[in-house]
């Protein structure tokens, strides 16, 4: 009986570790903010740019108030109903070619 007793106390910290670990890291996650969005999106802004360039767009990027993240990606669905929408009134192929142009995000020519 003792010999249980003391197996068992040899053993119950390593049982209840493993809870206590899960517990302790749980909180340790970080939980993504606005200024981390911010951040992400105007380091995609700043491609390309190096030096003082990039320095001065960063802080003006990242100080300005309000500035509403950019906008996500438009889906292939959005872009058929917002083509159809602007091509009201086109017919032919007048409304082909417009059709072709506004689907593939190409500048009129």
């Amino acid at each position: 009986m003792k010999k249980a007793l003391a197996a068992l106390l040899l053993l119950s910290p390593l049982l209840a570790s493993p809870v206590f670990a899960q517990s302790a890291s749980a909180p340790a996650a970080p939980k993504a903010n606005s200024q981390n969005n911010k951040m992400t999106a105007c380091n995609q802004q700043a491609t390309g740019k190096t030096g003082d360039d990039r320095k001065a767009f960063m802080k003006q990027c990242l100080s300005a108030a309000g500035t509403p993240a950019p906008a996500a990606k438009q889906t292939q669905q959005d872009k058929m109903k917002s083509c159809n929408t602007a091509a009201t009134g086109k017919k032919g192929d007048d409304r082909k070619a417009f059709m072709k142009q506004c689907l593939s995000n190409q500048p009129a020519a």
